[in-house]
């Protein structure tokens, strides 16, 4: 039976794999049995030689009747599990779940070489494990490392390091820049632009340069379509292991901590300071020169314009503690219901 999910057209695929090696990647739990699986499946549609999991108690009707061979579930719901299916125990049922589908569909390997139709530019230093693909354009004194896929009618600027198993998707650009290794730039993403700056003066706006850098470093992934502006004194900086959605602008100067992650349409200005673990939902957008704690949550569609401390969690706008918003917003709603049940003003009353 063919996995219901990860079309091979579309999509690598290793396997099958035996039960051994979905419980080595899971890093869970389940009882020695000598099957073999195919694919990943949800738990609906998938078949016997298919791994799915539970992960939400909401799903837990889909779990009594799945067909699937083997389900990754907390110990807490191991009961739940039918007979027809292996339970296999995971304390981290999501993260289980993202190795074992890795397991199956792996990312694709680079296929080493320079496609005929690249340019590639003078003192260009270049893995020879590394992919470049057609109508790429690498530009003078470019450093690529090992494994690194360049798409197609990507734009690498002159004098950009990046470094291995990095992937640079089509129509990207990529300028005044530092990647680390397993970057991953989503395809249309511009990075290393000129920030908006500028002085005010009788006779109009006068561009100030902008000689700063962008330093990405290891295990980010910026989404498809977002803007990461240069510095204009000093470097835009990303941490290790954030995570940017699509449509994401993050202006000049800012400096983002370790597994940050910013979901679609957010905007951050120029110089604030993003701190390690922060999570900012979509929409939401920080004025210039703030700080955002450690930690710190801020709701989607927030405006922030003061400091967030370390935990903080906000919401609005302006953003303010989000107990604070769910308590006005609360407020409001009773205030409305009792001004509905109030009668007009000068009608009579039976």
């Amino acid at each position: 039976m063919e996995p219901t999910v990860g079309d091979p057209g579309f999509f690598l695929r290793t396997g099958p794999h035996s039960l051994a090696a979905v419980v080595d990647a899971a890093q869970g739990e389940a009882p020695p049995r000598r099957l073999m699986f195919r694919g990943v499946a949800p738990l609906a549609v998938a078949g016997p030689e298919d791994v799915s999991f539970l992960d939400n108690r909401k799903y837990l009707a889909a779990l009594e009747t799945t067909g699937a061979g083997a389900v990754i579930v907390h110990p807490d719901m191991a009961g739940k599990v039918p007979s027809t299916a292996v339970a296999i125990l995971s304390t981290e049922v999501h993260a289980a779940w993202a190795r074992v589908a890795t397991l199956f569909h792996p990312p694709a390997p680079a296929v080493p070489g320079i496609h005929p139709s690249a340019v590639i530019g003078a003192g260009a230093r270049i893995d020879p494990s590394a992919e470049i693909g057609p109508l790429a354009v690498i530009g003078d004194n470019v450093a690529i490392g090992r494994r690194t896929r360049i798409g197609p009618l990507a734009a690498i600027g002159a004098g950009v390091e990046i470094g291995a198993d990095c992937r640079i998707g089509s129509h990207a650009s990529v300028s005044h820049a530092r990647l680390g290794d397993r970057v991953y730039i989503y395809p249309g993403v511009r990075i290393g632009q000129e920030g908006f700056g500028f002085a005010i003066t009788p006779e109009g706006f006068l561009s100030v340069p902008q000689l700063g850098l962008v330093i990405i470093q290891d295990d980010v992934e910026v989404g498809a379509n977002s803007t990461v502006d240069r510095g204009a004194m000093t470097d835009t900086v990303i941490g290790a292991g954030t995570r940017i959605d699509n449509l994401v602008q993050i202006a000049h100067g800012v400096r983002i901590g370790r597994c940050c992650a910013l979901a679609a349409q957010v905007g951050i200005s120029g110089s604030a300071v993003i701190e390690d673990f922060a999570l900012l939902g979509g929409q939401s957008g920080m004025t210039g020169h703030l700080v955002l704690g450690r930690g710190a949550k801020v709701a989607a569609q927030s405006g922030v314009m003061q400091d967030v401390p370390a935990g903080g969690e906000v919401g609005g706008t302006p953003a303010q503690p989000l107990r604070d918003v769910m308590r006005e917003i609360a407020w409001l709603r009773r205030t409305m219901r009792a001004q509905k049940r109030r009668p007009a003003a000068g009608k009579e009353t039976e």
